[in-house]
């Protein structure tokens, strides 16, 4: 079982986590251990979360070769129990938010690249979800990224023109919206102005859990409850990696580390690079009967510089809403290098009542409240990029983690490269993925540090 971080490396999972509404219908998987627990294996993969599923269906389920190799996935507490259970459950490339920062410190090439890439999830995810007969709730609507301060509508305004007039490609389907716009399609009471684009959204642990099962059906060894303390230094001399848990110790051929926010404690090089910092989400409804107004489609809400709340509305009339971190970022101890989720942060929670009637035209009446209020782990890194790839100077494991609360685009491929990398041995240039995600060296000493 989980345990505190008492005695263990830091940073671990938590014990008593809140609930999330995403895991308030628990898969029969949620608490699986397939066999007792195995002291070897050709590939391990630390973390039950999106990376984890990925990497592990693209081994077993879609595997080239004529004899699978032994796969076992170890997760410290339940299935989908991290980040992934606990998001917002938006598949929401950022088409020209994040590109700015990525267009000024590297170049619009490389920005371009990270962008396709995240927009390709929407089509990637719509045909695995075809093919493989998954019930996640995948929907596709539009997300409308508000502008509430005029000056910080502006730069990105500016930001948008600039990637017109360049041809950027993935501005095909990004529409700007004035002031009136907003008020009359998005119904967001105090916006200046906003923007528009193709987006989905998901039930993130029907995804993964289900995922992990057709990976079972190939063989994968998935053992929940089971904690991993350390990674030995150095392998044996049969080139394996002993990894201790709190089971017995499993030598392993390969790892992948799915560990997002948790990853320092196993692989200390990163502890710089990435650092877990707490999150807040709810599931809001209006009162029974309530007047409310019928929302377009999926939300980011820009307050300010920094504020920030995104939200989706669900099939049942329900909206999943988190963010809010303008709230305690000047408070390090309630989130930064904070890996516990079993505790709210009481300044989002409240911040968040009553959001809806402040935020939406036509909401004003709804009596909306939250039903379900929680708290998650994410992965932050010091660069704003995820870590993928091999991990440096440590031959046989490979990483995927750093998401940055923005997984949800992200994961499903990065999960598939690593995947490759190790069955395959491929190099990260064959894998498809942006330049800027290649794990490093230098990156474990980052010159930047935006987790703060």
């Amino acid at each position: 079982m989980a345990s505190s971080t008492a005695q263990k490396p830091f940073p671990q999972p938590a014990e008593g986590s809140t609930l999330s509404f995403w895991r308030t219908k628990l898969d029969p998987l949620d608490d699986h251990q397939t066999t007792s627990f195995p002291t070897e294996t050709d590939v391990l993969i630390i973390g039950g979360g999106y990376v984890g599923a990925s990497a592990a269906y693209h081994i077993l389920a879609e595997n080239k070769q004529e004899t699978p190799p032994r796969v076992t996935l170890v997760e410290a507490r339940g299935l989908c129990s991290g980040a992934t259970g606990r998001n917002g459950g938006h598949l929401r490339p950022d088409i020209y938010s994040a590109t700015a920062l990525f267009n000024e410190r590297h170049g619009l090439e490389a920005a371009a690249e990270v962008v396709r890439f995240e927009v390709s999830h929407l089509k990637v995810i719509e045909d695995l979800v075809r093919k493989e007969n998954i019930d996640c709730e995948l929907t596709f609507t539009r997300s409308y990224d508000m502008y509430l301060d005029e000056d910080q509508l502006n730069k990105a305004k500016t930001f948008y023109d600039f990637l017109v007039n360049e041809g950027f490609d993935s501005m095909g389907d990004v529409t700007y919206m004035t002031q009136s716009d907003t008020q009359k399609e998005a119904h967001v009471r105090d916006a200046k102005g906003g923007f528009s684009f193709p987006t989905a959204h998901l039930w993130p642990y029907k995804l993964v859990t289900q995922l992990v099962r057709i990976a079972i059906s190939h063989g994968l060894n998935l053992q929940t409850h089971t904690l991993v303390s350390e990674v030995a230094e150095t392998p044996t001399a049969d080139g394996l990696w002993p990894v201790t848990t709190d089971r017995g110790v499993i030598h392993a051929r390969k790892i992948i580390f799915a560990t997002n926010a948790y990853t320092s404690a196993l692989a200390p090089q990163y502890a710089k690079a990435i650092v877990p910092c707490k999150g807040v989400c709810t599931q809001i409804f209006a009162a029974p009967g309530a007047p409310h107004q019928n929302l377009p489609g999926t939300y980011a809400i820009r307050l300010g510089t920094g504020a920030y709340i995104y939200q989706i509305t669900r099939k049942d009339g329900s909206l999943i809403v988190g963010g809010a971190s303008h709230t305690f970022k000047n408070d390090l101890e309630e989130w930064h290098n904070n890996p516990d989720d079993s505790k709210l942060i009481d300044v989002a929670v409240n911040f968040l009542k009553g959001y809806m009637q402040r935020t939406f035209l036509g909401w004003e009446d709804s009596g909306a409240e939250a039903k379900h209020i929680w708290s998650g782990v994410m992965g932050y890194s010091a660069d704003s990029l995820p870590h993928v790839g091999s991990v440096p100077g440590k031959p046989g494991q490979f990483i995927a983690a750093g998401f940055n609360g923005h997984g949800m685009p992200v994961a499903f491929l990065s999960g598939k490269a690593v995947a490759d990398m190790a069955q395959y041995s491929i190099s990260f240039e064959d894998t498809g993925l942006p330049r800027l995600f290649e794990t490093s060296e230098a990156r474990l000493e980052p010159i930047y540090d935006d987790t703060k």
